[in-house]
């Protein structure tokens, strides 16, 4: 179940109907096999598809309430790659060290969901395709290109030279981002208890935060204020 496995296997699982859904049918192709207990093996009739003993899907779970399917989901690729996609968009998130699967999944999702193109991670993130993230991005994963590397910084500084401005979430920062309408752009956002590198807080064109009242609540969580931010 991780990360070598999973790309010995090029492929991840998906658990749950309601985010196996969110593949169709745009991305149908994708599912290798359904697996599921007898009472839902005709959930996605015309697909491959195991049936498994209660106890054995439950063995292979992530979830603390199996749903009882699951999709065997092809790996996407150049995920672990330093090449980027021939179009990038214009809308990209840098995650630098995010280490919760949780935040990282909830982020991809959010990034899916306010219609960002690409997702660039650095080496130690979680991997978005370990059980947790995958389950956080509830379906979202497929939606957009991700890069997990060592790389990131090239990668980041590669979308700099093709007109992209670096914009890094800093305490240090400015609250107005009026000035960043209408470019495309790269939103770094940094480990949860350290913040981002100096390395990206260098390389970034504009630092930006939120305001938030500090008396109230001393920070917020990585994946709201990634949300905000975006």
């Amino acid at each position: 179940t991780g990360l070598k496995a999973r790309q010995q296997a090029g492929a991840f699982l998906m658990e749950g109907e309601r985010a196996i859904r969110q593949l169709l049918p745009g991305r149908r192709q994708e599912i290798m096999e359904i697996v599921a207990v007898t009472s839902m093996s005709g959930k996605f009739p015309g697909l491959p598809l195991r049936v498994l003993e209660k106890t054995q899907f439950d063995s292979i779970s992530a979830e603390k309430t199996p749903q009882g399917i699951a999709a065997l989901v092809r790996l996407p690729s150049h995920v672990y790659s330093d090449k980027l996609p021939p179009l990038p968009g214009r809308r990209v998130l840098l995650l630098e060290h995010i280490q919760d699967p949780g935040n990282a999944g909830t982020l991809i999702r959010s990034a899916a969901a306010l219609d960002y193109d690409g997702v660039i991670m650095s080496d130690k993130c979680a991997d978005p395709f370990s059980p947790k993230a995958v389950q956080s991005s509830a379906g979202s994963l497929l939606s957009l290109w991700i890069r997990r590397s060592a790389g990131y910084l090239n990668l980041a500084g590669e979308l700099r030279g093709k007109g992209f401005k670096l914009i890094a979430a800093a305490l240090e920062g400015e609250h107005d981002m009026k000035p960043l309408l209408g470019h495309k752009t790269v939103l770094a956002l940094g480990n949860e208890a350290a913040g981002l590198s100096g390395k990206i807080l260098r390389m970034a064109d504009y630092r930006v935060k939120i305001p938030i009242n500090r008396q109230k609540a001393e920070s917020l969580n990585a994946a709201t204020s990634g949300a905000i931010l975006m």
